[in-house]
């Protein structure tokens, strides 16, 4: 099962407001403007900036 593109449309960083993506890999979903990754756990995203990894992009 994958998030729902409802879900998807919603969801926002909680550090900078900007929409979120989901990665290619469904392994997390990236934020683009502070490249913020946060995990995604039995198909839920974990929306905790302490979550979260900075990618290296």
């Amino acid at each position: 099962m994958t998030i729902s593109k409802e879900l998807l449309d919603i969801l926002v960083c909680p550090v900078c407001k900007q929409p979120v993506h989901l990665l290619p890999d469904e392994s997390g979903l990236k934020c683009d403007v502070c490249k913020r990754v946060y995990p995604v756990r039995d198909d839920i995203p974990v929306m905790l900036p302490e979550e979260a990894t900075v990618a290296a992009e």
